[in-house]
């Protein structure tokens, strides 16, 4: 999706388009930035094609839908979503499938047909997510999760920055067959995830750090985009390197 095997991808989870246009201004300053995500706060506030128009207007990237938590509904309702999607310009969408293995399919299966470029996350940054952290998601569920994605066709995937064990397992495990893949991570900046250790764990794939706060947040966000972005370069380089 992206043509490159790294670069940075801006969350945008912030309330105002005028907020969002502001932070996406830094793609024209930096190269690195690849993409845009956005989630329900912009998408329910004032509609997806606005938004998706006003970040493409200031530079044609993907735009990312993150429904926080799509895939989580019945089946049936994964072409409608995805319909809703296309309608609204974005270029992929994340899928969390906690519903099973049908609705993985058929949330896959509907964003293929909308021509949008589906993302498969099984964990997700916070502590007490999977059953052996105190959450509710059984373990064993997560390889079956990226498998399935892998056997549908998927090839990009989100993955916690902030569990580089996890990356590591995924990395090797399921994933490791596949031709590289194009892992997704957000956890880094404010959720304290490290970009190096993240780089480290991926084991082959592309990897695409996603950050938001530390940047949105930041009082100087072109002097936190740039920080990030030397730490990217740098695990880059040595990724790459070795």
């Amino acid at each position: 999706m992206f043509n490159k095997k790294y670069g940075l991808i801006l969350s945008l989870d912030v309330s105002s388009i005028k907020e969002a246009e502001s932070i996406a201004e830094l793609s024209l300053r930096f190269e690195e930035i690849v993409g845009y995500k956005i989630g329900f706060t912009l998408g329910l506030r004032h509609g997806l094609s606005k938004v998706v128009k006003a970040l493409k207007n200031i530079k044609p990237l993907p735009v990312i839908y993150d429904h926080q938590k799509a895939g989580s509904d019945i089946p049936q309702m994964g072409k409608t979503f995805a319909e809703t999607c296309r309608d609204g310009g974005v270029d992929a969408v994340i899928f969390f499938p906690q519903a099973g293995p049908k609705t993985l399919t058929a949330f896959v299966d509907g964003a293929f047909k909308s021509n949008l470029t589906p993302i498969i996350g099984g964990v997700m940054t916070h502590q007490a997510y999977l059953e052996s952290e105190g959450g509710f998601v059984a373990d064993k569920s997560v390889d079956i999760i990226y498998k399935m994605g892998i056997e549908l066709g998927v090839r990009n995937f989100v993955l916690p920055g902030t569990k580089p064990d996890i990356i590591k397992k995924i990395a090797l495990g399921v994933l490791s067959s596949s031709t590289p893949t194009t892992l997704m991570m957000p956890g880094f900046g404010t959720q304290g995830g490290s970009i190096k250790e993240a780089f480290a764990a991926a084991s082959g794939h592309n990897v695409f750090p996603i950050v938001g706060s530390a940047i949105y947040k930041s009082s100087s966000p072109q002097s936190a985009a740039l920080e990030i972005i030397d730490e990217l370069k740098s695990a880059a380089g040595n990724y790459y390197k070795s």
